[in-house]
């Protein structure tokens, strides 16, 4: 009897695992189409816009990445919010020329969708 009580408490521990490894991917692969999401960004409008729009897709893709385990992933999801942090330092200011912007942000993104797969 004592040995059916262990096989059954090390199956459970077995089927816990897995579901805390599903319930991982699955937050990791919303926090991937969200983040992935949020990559439209005109940077064509006006500074008032670009700014609003970049400070509150920093702070979606921050609360993100708060919110996964994966490292990998969460160090691409605070990159880019840093670069929209910048892009929004630099509309601010009234810097127009965003194309080193547009650069770093298409290598961020890359890295994410890397890191998502």
């Amino acid at each position: 009897m004592r040995i059916l009580r262990v096989l059954g408490v090390v199956g459970m521990a077995v089927v816990l695992a897995g579901c805390a490894e599903a319930a991982e991917t699955a937050d990791r692969v919303s926090a991937c189409s969200q983040a992935l999401g949020l990559a439209n960004l005109n940077p064509y409008a006006s500074a008032e816009e670009v700014a609003a729009q970049a400070q509150q897709k920093a702070e979606e893709l921050r609360n993100l990445g708060n919110q996964v385990t994966d490292q990998t992933l969460q160090q691409n999801l605070f990159a880019i919010a840093d670069s929209y942090v910048a892009l929004e330092q630099r509309k601010s200011q009234g810097i127009s020329d965003i194309n080193d912007w547009v650069q770093t942000n298409t290598a961020n993104l890359e890295r994410l969708r890397q890191a998502c797969t």
